[in-house]
């Protein structure tokens, strides 16, 4: 797990916000818009992703594919089956998103099909037929607003710290 107790600085933040216009920027660019060294960019990237703060990869969008339906499953798994369980949905390409819910069995799934059809089939007969798992909910997801891939943190949880165009 990441630490909490990390800090970063306006100069993070304005780099960071360059790598979510464009994560193949060069670093000389990106230096150039924020006013500060190019060896300053490229060694505050490489900090941030060395942490763990950012992760610089491809984002792919499902409707470009074909995957026209978003859903949220959310279900209850027998505690002595949970690893088997959370390994088959990790290989699983229709989920999207897998995280523990709330209760010591309720995980939640994001799952992306190509048409509703698909998704019936899965939610009425694919998941019962694996051991251990209940569904308790679902809905249909019409239109995600905001992805995790859009999120940032607050602009003044980046301290002080070093002025732009200091060295590291």
């Amino acid at each position: 797990m990441p630490e909490t107790s990390l800090t970063f600085d306006k100069l993070d933040y304005q780099i960071i916000q360059e790598l979510r216009k464009d994560a193949r920027a060069p670093a000389s660019e990106i230096a150039r818009v924020v006013d500060a060294h190019p060896r300053t960019v490229r060694n505050r990237i490489d900090r941030l992703v060395e942490l763990g703060a950012a992760r610089l990869t491809a984002v792919i969008t499902p409707q470009v594919f074909g995957y026209m339906t978003a859903a949220d499953i959310f279900i209850e798994v027998d505690p002595e089956r949970e690893k088997e369980i959370v390994a088959l949905f990790m290989g699983m390409s229709e989920v999207s998103y897998l995280a523990y819910g709330q209760g010591t069995r309720d995980i939640s799934l994001e799952v992306r099909f190509k048409d509703n059809a698909e998704f019936y089939d899965f939610l009425r007969h694919q998941l019962p037929e694996i051991p251990g798992v209940k569904v308790t909910g679902y809905a249909l997801v019409p239109k995600i607003m905001r992805n995790i891939d859009e999120w940032m943190p607050r602009e003044e949880d980046f301290g002080k710290g070093q002025k732009p165009g200091s060295s590291d």
